[in-house]
């Protein structure tokens, strides 16, 4: 699959929460080939080193990708800055997507600005699929009425019981699959979060892929910024997130 770099046009921008921004950017190109899981690369200002955002969602018949971050920097910040109308500098599609298929069941789970690449996810997969969202509060939630239109089921945890269950994602995910089954797991968030999922997921002999979260230079895979430890056959290595990744097969990472 090729990749596409030029100047696309930000045609919708909204700020759900203080820190984090919603933009609908039309770029036919990307929005025909970009696949759920993949992400862009984004020149931000007079930066060095583009950033890499993931892609939230994708409307072919419009042409346009959707993209949701937060501010984490310098970079972020000037992202955030940007007004409906003006162009952005964009590299894509990078990285490997998640492995999906309309005729699994499959279970979603997000933490924080981990949520935005699974709503991508939320379409490719069966109507009876379900997904788990964590925010710190509800404050920072985002999502959740995407999530409910293409998911049978959304379940949402705060770590401080603003909103749905009171504690981490990994609690109501212990407790769904002590009676209900999936066919696949589909994560991404921080590094702990997936850890817990990962062994969730092999306890209960469910096929699980991760997007792993790790900061990117190049994004193609020249450099070594983004290095994971991964297993392959049997023996230990070095995975680059951005190029192998961000999607591994749960139980090829090493935790």
């Amino acid at each position: 699959m090729g990749k596409i770099q030029d100047e696309f046009k930000i045609v919708n921008k909204l700020q759900p929460t203080e820190t984090c921004f919603d933009y609908s950017i039309y770029c036919p190109e990307l929005a025909e080939i970009t696949q759920a899981g993949q992400f862009v690369h984004i020149y931000c200002g007079e930066k060095t080193l583009r950033r890499p955002i993931s892609v939230c969602q994708t409307n072919k018949q419009k042409g346009i990708i959707r993209i949701v971050f937060e501010i984490r920097g310098e970079g972020t910040l000037w992202l955030s800055k940007r007004k409906k109308g003006e162009f952005l500098n964009i590299l894509g599609p990078l990285g490997n997507g998640f492995p999906t298929d309309k005729n699994k069941k499959a279970l979603l789970i997000g933490g924080g600005i981990g949520v935005p690449p699974l709503l991508e996810c939320s379409k490719c997969y069966s109507s009876e699929s379900s997904s788990i969202l964590g925010f710190r509060s509800q404050e920072n939630a985002i999502l959740i009425e995407d999530f409910i239109k293409n998911c049978a089921e959304v379940y949402i945890a705060t770590e401080d019981g603003t909103l749905g269950t009171k504690g981490f994602v990994t609690d109501v995910l212990n407790d769904l699959l002590a009676h209900e089954t999936f066919d696949v797991i589909c994560a991404c968030g921080p590094t702990p979060m997936l850890k817990a999922v990962s062994h969730a997921a092999l306890c209960n002999s469910i096929e699980c892929f991760v997007s792993m979260e790790e900061r990117m230079a190049c994004g193609i895979g020249a450099c070594l910024v983004c290095a994971c430890k991964t297993k392959k056959d049997g023996k230990e290595g070095y995975s680059h997130v951005c190029k192998n990744g961000p999607v591994f097969n749960a139980q090829e990472v090493v935790w």
